[in-house]
């Protein structure tokens, strides 16, 4: 009997320890993601599919009195709401890099940003050279997204395989690519700009900014101003998933206490507790003894950046809950049409090229072209090999491409070709850069 339960013990001790280690291993978003994207699928492909669109479509609404409510369909609050948390914890990535980390140095930081450019030139032109002079021609934006997501999830996958270095080249590089997608959306795609909603965003942007200048440091007034800007930027016309990445713009980097306030602090403190005798006393009896505590991890709380603060309490909700969800949302595309109809469209070829050629071909050439130049600077942990296998998989332009898509046609069967097209380019993108960057050795500084 004892047996048995020691046994039954050891038995939940082990699956708690396994739950755990798989939480905390960095591919268990991007295997979570693939779930997510594989179920999806086979969902938008079966019976039920009709129920999962339609699903997708009913409006969850807030009533917040009898004259103003505040609604969005379900796709659209998973779209437009949960994705710019999820931008959100991506700018917050990113600052921390630029302000404190690998990114801080303007060669450094450069690199990215040019090989975004590329990433979005050469694609754009590739589509455009073949849809040149036909009614294809205005999905010209759709080649020049990187999915993010996507993109992340399968360098987190990798996990060790690559150098960490890159993670932060694609953080840096998505999020400049996707800026670039909805500033090309905002300009070409946008059909009626409310000028008043936008001037009223850029202003609470300029608060906020002002507020971090002035050095308020309480994340509750970010907050509530990150949710006006979205609120802003979501009526605005402009997609509101920017409004994610400026708030992150916005937060300290810098703690109400740097480390010599806080060192003179809890010196005194220390003192103080040894003159209250603490070994012979229960400090939840004596008044002195808790108000220094209390004093001491208040203390602590503020030597905490808030950027810092805020990008740990999203940065799980974001792994294991955002992307999964937007996944489930976003990837039923229904395999209705065969490849070689699409392979064989100017439309259908146009996207396939732009994505799985166009991409790894202007990241890479940039990127060259600007260290040669002097401008930018790769990574002493980075070989050439990982910045291709990396320009490969940019080439996942799943989600922003799909969107541009819907702005970008009207005609059904256009749609269509497009969302199979951009299917395939992901999943050949994404293969490709699997293969380069696994058979691709880290690089060995030398001592």
């Amino acid at each position: 009997m004892d047996q048995s339960v020691d046994r039954n013990n050891t038995g939940l001790a082990y699956i708690r320890e396994t739950a755990r280690k798989f939480l905390d291993r960095e591919t268990s978003g991007g295997l979570l993601l693939i779930a997510a994207t594989i179920f999806a699928l086979v969902l938008g492909n079966s019976q039920w599919a009709d129920a999962y669109h339609h699903y997708l479509t009913d409006e969850f609404i807030f009533e917040f009195s009898e004259h103003f409510s505040f609604g969005l369909t379900i796709e659209e609050w998973i779209n437009d709401g949960l994705m710019a948390i999820f931008f959100l914890v991506a700018g917050m990535e990113l600052k921390r890099e630029i302000m404190v980390g690998e990114l801080s140095s303007f060669k450094k930081a450069s690199m990215p940003l040019l090989a975004a450019l590329g990433g979005m030139t050469i694609p754009a032109l590739i589509f455009v050279s073949l849809n040149t002079g036909t009614e294809n021609i205005s999905g010209w934006g759709i080649p020049m997204a990187t999915d993010i997501a996507y993109s992340l999830g399968i360098i987190g996958l990798l996990g060790k395989r690559v150098p960490s270095q890159l993670k932060i080249f694609l953080v840096a590089l998505a999020i400049a690519d996707d800026l670039g997608a909805i500033l090309v959306i905002a300009l070409f795609y946008s059909n009626e700009l409310s000028w008043l909603f936008l001037g009223t965003g850029v202003g609470i942007f300029i608060l906020l900014m002002l507020c971090n200048r002035f050095g308020v440091k309480s994340l509750i007034w970010y907050i509530l101003g990150g949710l006006a800007l979205w609120y802003c930027f979501l009526n605005s016309g402009v997609h509101p998933t920017i409004a994610g990445v400026l708030f992150a713009i916005t937060i300290p980097v810098k703690p109400k206490l740097d480390s010599k306030i806080l060192k003179e602090r809890t010196a005194k403190n220390v003192a103080a507790l040894e003159e209250t005798d603490i070994e012979n006393r229960d400090p939840m009896q004596d008044t002195r003894q808790s108000k220094i505590l209390k004093a001491m991890k208040k203390d602590t709380q503020n030597s905490r950046p808030p950027l810092l603060k805020l990008e740990n309490a999203l940065i799980d909700f974001n792994a294991f809950f955002i992307i999964p969800i937007f996944a489930i949302a976003n990837a039923g595309v229904k395999l209705n049409v065969g490849i070689l109809e699409v392979v064989s469209s100017s439309l259908g070829l146009g996207i396939v090229l732009g994505l799985v050629i166009g991409k790894v071909l202007g990241i890479s050439l940039f990127t060259f072209v600007g260290e040669k130049l002097g401008i930018s600077e790769l990574h002493t942990s980075l070989r050439w090999k990982h910045i291709i296998g990396m320009g490969m998989i940019a080439g996942i332009g799943f989600t922003m491409s799909l969107f541009i898509t819907n702005l970008a046609f009207i005609d059904p069967e256009f749609i269509k070709i497009s969302k199979i097209s951009i299917l395939i380019a992901s999943l050949v993108a994404a293969l490709g850069g699997i293969i380069t960057l696994l058979f691709t050795k880290p690089k060995i500084e030398n001592i």
